[in-house]
């Protein structure tokens, strides 16, 4: 038996999933490095920690496959987007990594979405304004750390800076290239006059390749550090979001995939670029032959996170040898549909889609004297599910109301949350079996790559096991009423945001 090797490079850890010829799972390895953070906005990662990070996980799937006494086919690779990298003329870094969730371009985003300028630069690249944006963080860096951006020869991403480490090798995947806000989506290049409000040209960039391009001819010291023969195909695969929607079989816009982890995010597969006209969605590609529109919303698992810390008595969860998690899923099935007729908007850590804004905060609307922490954590489960539905209805205005949805992700080991999904959306959910679809959608890629399939479509025929969650109507018709006003207190609330982000600046 032969094997793969699919890698989700995340923002706090690395995985890596053993799968066999057929795309079982045999075995997974995690790998944690610390995300740098202050109050100012930085979200940055150690880049040499992530690549030790990923030779690990990468070494010990290696190590367990030939215990099974089996060749590695392939590795290929998940990864988060829109991350920054300055590099010297020798691929030597000059910073970190300014993550994703890099909030410090915010003004230098918000000046230039109120420009028309912004609007052209959307409708070329498919990419928001906004400071998660390589775009604009380079913009930032240009106007802050002058001096960096002058030393700097090339500008790297975490995909582009691994290969690299691995193989002397400057690339990066097309999917990975059309989250930076520079890429046109049209051409499928780098954009030349975009690029010059960076300060920076196309011979500073990573050569962009397809995602099932392969590497072979690992370095020594990676050869060492991950096990494998250096002739071992490495493909590059494409960006997380990406390979969850091909992970999850959603491959045409007939399907939407939900992922709510840690965030969230909401994905519909199209076989041409799609723009949306109020710019609430990304457009970026899976490969030169599909694309993803969609949002990603900073807050979902992290804020149920925060309310069953802050909301739950743990000298209670702890008698009852229960975690405060299992406790909070007790505590929100006991309490009716619309939390006594509490409304919560979870903009702990501003927002992406559908404001795009990263002043955006939290706050509880109807808050009377007989509500209790029990109607205050199922308003925040709601108000996590409503906020996801603003993004999915965003996505049914521009592409149409799917066939079905698939959800996977963290919240899926919540039964009350599963169905709390599909009665806030009106829509069957199917949630997979598997957790592991970033890992399946890269090695799928690794599979296309090898020619063991013709088409990324074959995915269907990979995915397990699938349970279905059906709306109940009686709930249904209680969040049709709760939600236009989430949707009308959002709109009022917002033009606050920036005036209270401030004063908490001031604090």
């Amino acid at each position: 038996m032969n094997y793969l090797i699919g890698v989700d490079v995340g923002t706090t850890s690395t995985k890596a999933v053993l799968f066999d010829e057929k795309a079982q799972v045999l075995d997974s390895y995690k790998e944690l490095y610390q995300l740098y953070r202050d109050g100012n906005g930085m979200a940055e990662q150690n880049p040499d920690d992530l690549t030790a990070a990923v030779e690990k996980v990468i070494h010990d799937a290696a190590e367990r496959a030939k215990s099974l006494g089996g060749q590695v086919l392939a590795v290929s690779f998940s990864n988060a987007n829109q991350s920054v990298i300055l590099l010297d003329k020798n691929h030597q870094r000059l910073t970190r990594a300014m993550t994703w969730a890099d909030t410090r371009a915010r003004e230098v985003a918000a000046k230039l979405k109120a420009t028309p300028d912004g609007a052209d630069i959307y409708a070329q690249t498919g990419t928001p304004i906004h400071p998660m944006s390589p775009l604009t963080k380079l913009m930032w860096l240009k106007q802050t750390q002058p001096e960096k951006m002058a030393a700097a020869a090339y500008v790297a991403d975490i995909k582009s800076y691994l290969f690299w480490k691995l193989f002397g090798k400057f690339r990066v995947d097309i999917s990975t290239a059309s989250c930076t806000g520079f890429f046109n989506m049209h051409t499928q290049d780098w954009d030349d006059e975009i690029l010059k409000l960076t300060g920076i040209t196309r011979s500073q960039l990573p050569e962009i390749v397809d995602g099932t391009t392969k590497e072979t001819g690992l370095t020594p010291a990676a050869k060492q550090a991950t096990g494998l023969d250096d002739e071992t195909p490495f493909v590059y695969g494409a960006f997380d979001g990406a390979l969850s929607n091909l992970g999850v079989g959603a491959t045409r816009q007939d399907t939407v995939a939900i992922t709510i982890g840690t965030s969230a995010a909401v994905r519909v597969a199209t076989d041409h670029p799609v723009v949306d006209p109020e710019q609430r969605l990304f457009c970026y590609s899976i490969d030169r032959q599909r694309w993803v529109v969609g949002g990603p919303l900073n807050n979902g698992g992290d804020v149920f996170q925060w309310a069953a810390n802050h909301l739950v008595d743990s000298s209670a969860a702890k008698s009852e040898d229960k975690s405060v998690y299992d406790v909070a899923n007790e505590v929100i099935a006991s309490v009716p549909a619309g939390a006594h007729g509490l409304l919560f908007h979870p903009f702990l850590g501003g927002e992406r889609a559908p404001l795009w804004d990263a002043n955006a905060r939290g706050s509880f609307f109807g808050l009377n004297p007989l509500h209790t922490r029990a109607d205050m954590l199922r308003a925040v489960m709601e108000g996590i599910c409503m906020n996801i539905a603003t993004v999915y209805d965003a996505v049914c205005d521009l592409v149409g109301k799917p066939a079905s949805v698939t959800a996977t992700g963290g919240f899926a080991r919540s039964e009350v949350w599963k169905q709390m999904l599909a009665d806030v959306l009106d829509v069957a959910v199917n949630i997979p079996e598997s957790y592991e679809s970033g890992c399946l959608g890269a090695v799928t890629m690794a599979m296309k790559s090898l020619g063991m399939i013709d088409d990324l479509d074959a995915v269907q025929d990979l995915i397990g096991s699938v349970g279905a969650y059906q709306p109940e109507q009686a709930t249904v018709r209680v969040y049709q009423k709760y939600l236009p006003l989430f949707k009308q207190v959002e709109g009022l609330l917002k033009p606050a945001y920036s005036t209270i982000a401030r004063l908490q600046q001031e604090n």
